[in-house]
Formats: C-alpha cells, structure tokens, sequence
C-alpha cells in the first residue's frame, strides 16, 4: 500500500514538473527572444513619440490661437477684445479634448487593442448620452450660441435672472459670475433665458440737485454747468462733455435740476457720486440752498 502511495505522489509530482515546464519553457523562450525586446523598445519609443508630440501640437496650437484672436490696437480689422478673448478660451478647450482623445487612441493602438470597435462603441455611447442627458445637451447648444452671438463676454457686467456680476468663465456647460460683493454663482447655460448686458455700451450718469425753491434758478444753473465742466477736464471715465438740462421738477418747496454725462460702461455710478460731492461744495460756496440745507 505505502508502495503505491509513493508511486502515486512520484507520478504527480512528474506531472505537475512537467507541466510547469510546459509553461516556463515558452516563457523563457519568449522573454529571451531578441525580437520582441525589440518590438516592446520600438513601442515604448512611439508612445513616448505619440505623448510629446500631443503637447507640442497642443502648444502650438494655443499659441497659433493666441496669434490670431489677438487684438491689436493698430489692427485695421478691430477685432473686439471682448469676443476675441472668451472665443480664444473655448477653442483652447475644445483643442485641448480633441488633442488627448487623438493621443489616447493611437496609444491603444500600439498596444494592439483595435480601434474600431472603440469608436463604434463610442457613438453608441454618446447616442445614449444625449438621449438620457439632454440638459446637459441644452447647456453645451447654448453656451456655443452665447459665445458665437456676443451675447456677453468674459468681463462684462451682466443681469442674468437675479444675478448680477461680472462673467468670470463661459464654459460649454456653466457660466461663471461673479457679484460685487463677492459672490460667485454658476449658471447651467441651458437656463438662461434673458440677458441684460450693462457693458456693451456707454452709460448715462443722471444727477438730480434739489434746491430752495426761493433759490436763484439762474444762478444755480450756472453753478452746475462750471462744475460740471471741470470735472469733466478731469474725469476719465466722462466721454462727452455733461449736459445740463434744466429744471426737471417743481414743487412747493423745492426745485429738482437734472444734469446728464455720458460715460464709460458700468461707471455711472461713480461719475454720479463725484458730480454730487463736487456739486454740493459749489452750492454751499455760493451760499445756494438745497433741499437738505433749507430742511435745517
């Protein structure tokens, strides 16, 4: 019995050896072989080829864009610096994808995994994708019409909705705004509807000055036109001289004077708080009351 016992063991034991050598014999063979050393250096060196000339094509790229949406002030076509910007951002984007989805594959294919297939499952895929997302289609279609339109431009003031800020981004799917007190929403593109723009073009700053109504209407005006006119010397964000316009309103007790500038973009604000400040120190000079002086 124990005889057989080991010439049952010796037999697996044979067995097993020579199926072990079965398979580390053609191992051996294989990782000895001179030409698929060869082949695997010849392939790590296209890869590496592959990878470096993806960023050196993405390089030139960015740089080729960055050449002709340039804006230059002696440039006779005056591209606009707004657009030229934000479209600038997206076609880096868009050639950043399209660059790492080219590279990913030709690396694949050195691998040996075949392409066809890939791109066919890639379209069925994306088929499916866009009928199960098609918010996220919605917000794609229309961040392109915003961009392609000029509707606004990364740093444009805008009213979308409730928010209103400055455009930080304008991504394929998101807007990014910015609030003056420091807020910053993201807004699917999918979902805007209306768009106030408050940078496309020049603002009007309208001063209203409440005197006395026994005050000298005359006088007054002439103390509003002066000074106005002075600050205008030296207000850069004035670009036509101010008008005053005259008397707007009449009441028992007071008198309303309306003056208006046109400025740049987004700085009426700041135009109107000097034009105030500067107005009020002329009136007190002349010993002309309004509103708040005759109140005391």
């Amino acid at each position: 019995m124990n005889y057989l016992m080991q010439d049952i063991l010796l037999e697996d034991k044979t067995g097993l050896v020579a199926g072990w050598q079965q398979v580390w014999d053609p191992f051996i063979g294989y990782i000895s072989n001179p030409e698929v050393w060869t082949a695997l250096l010849i392939g790590a060196i296209k890869i590496v080829f592959i990878y470096f000339a993806g960023r050196l094509v993405m390089k030139l790229a960015n740089k080729a864009l960055e050449h002709m949406l340039v804006a230059r002030d002696k440039n006779p076509l005056k591209l606009d610096t707004r657009r030229t910007h934000t479209i600038g951002r997206l076609l880096g984007n868009i050639t950043s994808y399209v660059v790492n989805f080219i590279v990913i594959l030709m690396i694949l294919n050195q691998f040996g995994i075949r392409l066809e297939p890939i791109l066919a499952g890639a379209g069925v895929v994306g088929l499916a994708i866009g009928f199960g997302a098609q918010s996220l289609v919605k917000d794609v279609i229309t961040g392109f019409f915003i961009i392609f339109e000029d509707q606004f431009a990364v740093g444009d003031i805008v009213q979308i909705g409730t928010f209103k800020g400055t455009v930080e981004e304008i991504g394929l799917r998101v807007t990014k705004l910015k609030s003056w007190t420091g807020e910053v929403h993201f807004i699917p593109n999918g979902t805007i509807n209306q768009v106030t723009n408050f940078s496309l073009n020049n603002s009007i700053a309208v001063v209203d000055i409440s005197i006395a109504y026994a005050s000298d209407v005359d006088k007054a005006l002439e103390v509003l036109r002066t000074t106005v006119l002075k600050n205008y010397e030296t207000n850069v964000n004035m670009v036509k001289e101010p008008q005053v316009l005259g008397v707007q309103t009449i009441s028992t007790s007071e008198i309303t004077l309306r003056t208006t500038v046109e400025c740049k973009p987004n700085t009426q604000a700041s135009v109107s708080r000097e034009l105030y400040g500067e107005i009020k120190k002329a009136l007190d000079a002349l010993s002309i009351e309004n509103k708040e002086s005759q109140a005391n």
